[in-house]
C-alpha cells in the first residue's frame, strides 16, 4: 500500500503497533493510557500543532515492524529515492555477527603470531 504521507504510514504504523492507546502508553507512560492516546491522537492530526519527535517516531517505526509493518520505512525509501527496504531478521542478524566476531579473532590471531614471528626475527632469534 502506497501512501499519499508520511502521517499517513505512521498512521499504519500505529495501527499495526496495536493502535493509539498501546503506542500512547508506550510512548508517554506516565501520562496514563487515557491521556497518552489523546496526545499521540493529536500528534497524528496534521490539524494540530503537536508532532512526534525523532525518538517517538522511531518508537512507532519498531513497534510496528516487529507486528510485520514496514509502512514508515516504505514510505520514506520512496521519497527518497532508495530502493524497497529489506527487514532483517534479528537473529540472522546475531548469526552473522557472531560469525564476523570470529572470524576477526582468528584473523587477530594470525597477525599476533606473525609480529612474534618478525619481532623475534629480530632480537636474534
Amino acid at each position: 500500500m502506497r501512501h499519499e504521507s508520511l502521517n499517513e504510514a505512521i498512521v499504519e504504523c500505529v495501527r499495526a503497533g496495536g493502535g493509539s492507546k498501546v503506542v500512547g502508553a508506550a510512548l508517554w507512560p506516565a501520562k496514563g493510557p487515557d491521556a497518552a492516546q489523546r496526545h499521540l491522537l493529536n500528534c497524528l492530526n496534521p490539524d494540530r500543532p503537536e508532532k512526534l519527535h525523532l525518538d517517538e517516531l522511531e518508537l512507532v517505526m519498531r513497534m510496528a515492524r516487529e507486528r510485520g509493518c514496514h509502512a514508515g520505512m516504505q514510505y520514506l525509501s520512496a521519497i527518497l529515492g532508495y530502493a524497497e527496504p529489506i527487514p532483517v531478521n534479528q537473529e540472522d542478524e546475531a548469526a552473522q555477527l557472531q560469525r564476523q566476531f570470529i572470524e576477526s579473532t582468528r584473523n587477530l590471531s594470525k597477525l599476533a603470531e606473525r609480529i612474534e614471528q618478525l619481532q623475534g626475527g629480530r632480537n636474534g632469534g
